[in-house]
Order: structure tokens, then sequence, then C-alpha cells
């Protein structure tokens, strides 16, 4: 499968590249962006969602699911995207939202002009509780109460994200239908497959019933909600609604692939997902993405090399459009950190997925209240919001970034243009651009996506693997020297590229937040 062997880059559409100046991402600017994808040598591209919204959740409140939103281009566009993707050996994923709607989606539309409208169903109500009030205890993923009264019918309606974005009601069968027609309808304009949000949440208790509290023990994402989602998320029907698209896309083409946002922290359920083979392709790790960049992230390595059955594929993501960039969460801004990362999650058994900008390191820009525009930045701010993750790509240090006219207001802020961009590392053979681009190609050339895992025994601080018989990468995630005994080989690459071609005879040095993959 095309897949295992594959790196996926996440674009976000907005913030990709303007080619129409009005200081919007758009499908065009990232058609005018492919060659540098091409010589980055990533296999897939996920798009955020391309759908007409009124971006009360920036596209993730969908009013169409079977149209280009005219902000960001035509389908005709799109169909362009993907042959000129595919030109360059690209294939295109669309970002799919099945768990809720926009409040200006037809269906919502129409579910609340009365009890009996023909899509009322298609949603999930519950009357007040009995001492009035919201129908349960569910909490919002963006916080504060799951449900909200609808005044002209008198019954609440779900949405576990905001207002705005009610929950669809995945036990009526027309809207298992409805979504059916929907992936085929992409399928048809040539998507490799789709990387589906909120996967482990689709399907609601059908009692609606409270969820406990959570514990000391629960997980951080858990403790802060306040609730263990025991009956608004992992519920055993959603497995069947995976399984479905799962037929769809093999009856389209056994290499259509489905990648699950698996937002929870237990990583014990990730292999629920996969099923018998017949479910996701790749669920996420955010018990990865979360996780201290230290030498811990190997126990995180080896409980998924435990617990996944052999047709179940790890998939890597460091950034992503929902969380800090790598570069800042992890790293905090340190190029030396920025390097080990790339190293690490391009060394890893199995899938790995960029986020624009990882490939030169960019960095979160911190934001001011009046320069928000995230819903969860708005509620939240300082404490949170996806804004600074979410800023345009950084392709030149001139004005407009490369993103955009000079003349033209981006959507958000630009961050530090000087300190990373596209133009000046392209130039740069030992920069960050290129060494994830060289990591790229070894990563094909040694078929390291495939290879078998093994750890090493290392001192404290450091985390070593082999990846068959022929490579052992190394990644020291302390302030110290450290040695590595056992080596023998060469350094195929170094993260300063300073120790490329050095030969290593029985001993492997490292300094201070370096790393190395030797080749025997």
């Amino acid at each position: 499968m095309w897949w295992r062997d594959a790196v996926i880059y996440h674009v976000y559409v907005r913030s990709f590249a303007d080619s129409n100046d009005d200081g919007v991402g758009d499908i065009p600017g990232v058609i005018a962006h492919l060659d540098h994808l091409e010589w980055l040598g990533v296999d897939g591209i996920w798009l955020s969602p391309v759908m007409p919204s009124p971006n009360a959740d920036w596209g993730y409140d969908v009013a169409d699911y079977c149209a280009v939103d005219p902000v960001l281009g035509t389908l005709d566009d799109f169909d362009r995207l993907v042959y000129e993707a595919g030109r360059r050996g690209i294939r295109v994923l669309n970002d799919l939202v099945p768990n809720h709607t926009s409040d200006q989606h037809p269906w919502f539309v129409d579910a609340r002009t009365s009890r009996d409208a023909e899509h009322r169903n298609w949603y999930v109500w519950a009357d007040p509780a009995p001492g009035g009030g919201e129908p349960n205890n569910w909490v919002s993923n963006f916080m504060g109460a799951a449900w909200t009264l609808d005044d002209s019918t008198g019954q609440y309606y779900l949405h576990n994200f905001l207002r705005e974005q009610p929950d669809l009601n995945w036990w009526e069968p027309k809207v298992a239908s409805s979504f059916d027609e929907i992936l085929r309808f992409w399928f048809d304009r040539g998507v490799a497959g789709f990387r589906i949000d909120v996967c482990h949440a689709i399907v609601k208790d059908r009692g609606l019933r409270d969820n406990p509290p959570a514990s000391e023990t629960d997980d951080t994402i858990t403790r802060i909600r306040g609730q263990r989602q025991v009956y608004n998320a992992h519920r055993p029907e959603l497995h069947d609604v995976l399984r479905r698209w799962r037929t769809i896309a093999r009856d389209y083409d056994p290499e259509r692939l489905l990648v699950g946002e698996t937002f929870f922290g237990d990583i014990e359920l990730l292999p629920s997902f996969h099923g018998d083979d017949d479910e996701v392709h790749l669920a996420f790790n955010i018990a990865f993405i979360f996780h201290r960049f230290d030498a811990g992230l190997a126990d995180v390595v080896d409980t998924i090399e435990r617990i996944y059955p052999g047709h179940s594929w790890p998939c890597w993501v460091g950034s992503s459009h929902d969380v800090s960039r790598f570069a800042t969460r992890w790293c905090g801004g340190d190029e030396r950190k920025i390097r080990l990362a790339l190293v690490m999650l391009l060394t890893l058994r199995g899938t790995p997925f960029l986020y624009y900008g990882d490939e030169i390191g960019m960095v979160d820009r911190p934001f001011e209240r009046n320069e928000v525009k995230d819903p969860v930045g708005v509620k939240f701010h300082p404490a949170a919001g996806r804004d600074p993750e979410r800023t345009p790509m950084q392709w030149t240090a001139a004005q407009g970034a490369g993103f955009t006219s000079p003349r033209a207001e981006p959507w958000l802020p630009f961050g530090d243009l000087a300190r990373a961009n596209v133009e000046d590392q392209r130039g740069d053979r030992s920069s960050v651009l290129h060494l994830c681009r060289d990591l790229i190609a070894l990563r094909r050339a040694e078929g390291l996506a495939t290879r078998p895992y093994e750890r090493l025994d290392t001192p404290p601080g450091v985390w070593a693997y082999r990846r068959g018989e022929g490579c052992i990468v190394a990644l020291n995630f302390s302030d110290a020297h450290a040695t590595l005994p056992h080596v023998d080989g060469r350094i195929a690459i170094s993260p300063n590229r300073d120790r490329d071609g050095q030969p290593v005879g029985g001993e492997l040095s490292l300094g201070p937040w370096d790393g190395a993959v030797v080749e025997s």
C-alpha cells in the first residue's frame, strides 16, 4: 500500500498560499506550490476542509459537503489540483467532517423549523431535564454545556463543539446513506482518501446517559474536561460506520486511505480503530503528540509496537492545525531540538505526517487578544488558542512572505519571516529544509518506513533503535554528551550535517541534543 511508505503533508489551505491577493490561501495557491512539495519528496497531501463554510470554526462547520468554498476556489480548481498533484506523484486527501455540520447547513436549517421537519432526526435533539435545563451533563470539547435550547421547538440540540456546529444523529439511517454519497462524490473526483475529523465520537449513546466524572488517573485531556467521554464518544456502534466507509473505499480501490483523528489520550484504544483490518488504515497517536520531548517517547513507540496487531500500521504526528507546532511545543524554538525531532519523525516505522512549515522549523506566533480569530482563542486567550500554529506559510522574508501580495492583509499575521523561510533555506544545504528533504530521501532509499523496529539499550537520556539489519538511529535528548557502544558503520545523516559521511568504529559519540542515522 502506498501510504505505508509515504510521507503525508498537511496543508492548512487558508494559510498555505494566496493566489488572488485577498489575504486568504486557496486551492490555486496550493497548485502553484506543488513543485515545492515534489522537491521535498512528500507522497500525499491532506487538505483542511475546502467545503463551503460560514467559518465559525474555520471550515470545520460545513454548510455543503459536495462543493468548494468560493473563497478557496472552485470544483474545477479542485479537479486541477488532483490532476497536477498526480502528475507529480502526489495524492490528495480530503478532510471529512461527519460528526457535525454548520448550523447553516440546509439539513439543520430545515431540522429546526419544527419537530416534524424532514431532517429533524438527522440531529441529536432532547427535551429539557425534568427540572429544566440541559438533558444531561455532557460538556463541549470547547468547554461549557454541550447543549443549546432551540426556543422555537422547545428542545435542546447537541453540539460537542460550538453551538454553531450541531451534532449529527448517526442512529438515523438517512445520515449514513447521505455520507455514503459524499464519500463517492469525492472518490469520483479522484481523491486518494479522507482524514476523518473527530473519528472517535461520531456516534452518541442512544439513551443520552450522563458521563462519569474524571479521576486523577485519567489523561490530561479528560481531566481538563472534568468528565470521561463514555457516552458522547467511543461508542461501539461507531465502528460499524468506519467499516461501512472502509467497504466503500475498498470497492473504489484497495489503495484508498482512511485516516482517523482519534483525539484521545488512551493509547490502548488505538488498535480498535483498525478493527480486523476493516476500519481506518491510520489512527492519530495523541499520546505521542502530547508527550514531553525526551527519551520517554520511546515508551510510546514501544507500546504501539506491542499492542498493534500485524495488520495495523502506526502513524506519527508532531504538529497540526489543532496542536502547537512541535518546533514550539517540543523544542521551544531551539533549532538543535527541531532537527532532532525531524530525524525522529522521519525514521520511525510507520507513516509520518508533516504540517506545513515543519520542513523549515516554523514556530508558533504569539497572539494579542485583538488579533485572535480562533473561537477557542477568543474564549480562552491567552491560556489556549489555535491561531499561533495556523499563521501563513513563510515562503520568503519579503513583505507578503511570498504567501500573498505585499499590498494584501493576510487573514492571520505572519510569524518571524527572517527566522525561517523556504527561499533562504532552499539555498542553504545545511538548513532544516534540506535536512528534512534528505531524511525523506533516505527513508525512501533505505525502506525505513517498513523495516522492523528494535529498541536498543542506551545511557539515560538517549533513545536508539535499529531499523532492520543495516540502520541504527540514535537520539540524545539531554544537555550532556553521550556515548553509544557497539555501533559500526557510516553516519548517513546527522542533524547538523557536520558529521555526514563520517565512519563509526564501535562507539558513537553524541553531543547535547544531537543524533545520527548510522548505516552499516
